[in-house]
């Protein structure tokens, strides 16, 4: 009954006419600044969650977790090695590759300077999601032998070549004794483009591993073996496992120390905006405290009247308890909460629709591993946002309740 009461009272308190025009401001203004406020935090958060779920999905997908390399140029034996790889523990996968730089040239005598990776398309595709960004079957018509190249949407743009255009590729070559010599020119078609949505767009050409051998006449020697984990953030240990096996010298790297700055970014990132939770929300919440002192000055009538008629500390407490959670941690909440899932389900459309506009990128493909801004809207976060709004609301009312209870009633009525 007495909590019923309470919440009643202090409804009418937040809602009810005010003998102070300013008051209301006041309180409308405090409400908006907790609801902008959240609805910034929670845009902040999906973005946070968009950037974690598109390194996963491009970079993760993508990048190998585990690269072994000889020291030795010459690994003929690593046919060998790679069935010793897939029986470590922790290895999913694994496949053979070929790297080496190249010079790619269009009809239209635009340059290129890029990594060519040269990869078998059947153990590629164990290790990889590569031909997921390729439009229909071109990773099945991705054969050795058709001098075919798969390039970066990024680099199409850069040379001005379209699906089915052909180029030349310029590979410095190296004799036996590493000394440079009359580099070779190739002719090569563009059979597929990939889409990655990042700066492996510009930077990226594949080619089959046995075009590539013979273009570097390499026989069948190969750069290094890639491998794909099961948990791909033991990428570092599972690599110093799979160097333990090989009885060779080799180089160990993952994705961690390529990639793996990104990853720490975002949850660095993530960190601070859970700390900006506490004190955006807090210093909002001061509002609160303020708008209750004018609230006690203006209700202390009626709060004389609340004591004459018996009411005690406990009541009079919860009726400005209740008055400032609904003024704050309520109304506020669900205003900044709804305005925040709405525009993080749309800031994505949003954001292309302003560049569009203005003719700027946020984020450029060149540079960044996505080239939009992506979101993923995550209720936990939106729970734990409303949660920190109503604690805070509700520490805020501590004191003007407190002065409310104070208040003398005879003092107060004999002023009327």
């Amino acid at each position: 009954m007495t909590l019923s009461l309470s919440c009643f009272i202090g409804f009418r308190f937040s809602y009810g006419r005010s003998r102070r025009g300013m008051l209301s401001l006041i309180a409308v203004i405090s409400t908006l600044g907790i609801a902008i406020s959240i609805a910034v935090l929670i845009i902040s958060l999906s973005a946070m969650n968009g950037f974690e779920r598109e390194l996963n999905q491009r970079v993760l997908a993508v990048v190998p977790h585990c690269e072994i390399e000889p020291v030795d140029q010459n690994w003929l034996q690593w046919k060998t090695a790679l069935q010793i790889i897939e029986m470590v523990p922790g290895v999913a996968a694994a496949a053979p590759y070929i790297t080496f730089t190249g010079l790619l040239e269009s009809d239209s005598h635009k340059l290129a300077a890029l990594q060519v990776k040269g990869v078998d398309t059947c153990l590629e595709r164990r290790i990889s999601s590569l031909s997921s960004y390729l439009q229909g079957s071109d990773w099945e018509k991705f054969l050795p032998g058709q001098s075919q190249v798969l390039l970066g949407k990024g680099v199409t743009e850069r040379l001005h070549v379209n699906l089915g255009d052909w180029i030349t590729m310029i590979v410095p070559y190296q004799n036996m004794e590493h000394k440079l010599s009359k580099p070779k020119y190739v002719r090569l078609q563009v059979t597929g483009i990939l889409n990655f949505g990042g700066i492996r767009d510009y930077s990226l050409a594949y080619i089959p591993i046995i075009d590539a051998q013979k273009l570097l006449k390499i026989g069948n020697n190969i750069t290094g073996i890639a491998i794909k984990a099961h948990q791909p953030f033991e990428a570092e240990s599972l690599a110093r496992q799979v160097g333990d096996r090989i009885d060779a010298s080799v180089f160990l790297r993952s994705w961690i120390s390529t990639y793996g700055y990104m990853y720490h970014d975002v949850q660095r990132i993530r960190t601070i905006i859970y700390l900006a939770i506490v004190l955006v929300i807090g210093v909002a919440c001061f509002n609160i405290v303020s708008t209750l002192m004018m609230a006690v000055k203006d209700k202390c009538f009626e709060i004389a009247i609340l004591r004459t008629l018996g009411a005690g500390d406990g009541l009079i407490r919860a009726i400005f308890m209740w008055y400032g959670v609904l003024l704050g941690g309520v109304v506020g909440s669900i205003i900044g909460i709804s305005m925040g899932v709405l525009l993080s389900l749309k800031i994505t459309s949003i954001m292309h629709v302003l560049e569009h506009l203005t003719g700027c990128r946020v984020l450029s493909g060149e540079i960044y591993f996505i080239d939009f801004l992506p979101a993923e809207l995550q209720w936990f976060d939106v729970l734990m946002v409303f949660m920190a709004s109503v604690a805070l609301s509700l520490v805020a009312t501590w004191y003007p309740a407190r002065q409310a209870i104070r208040l003398q009633p005879a003092q107060v009525l004999s002023r009327q």
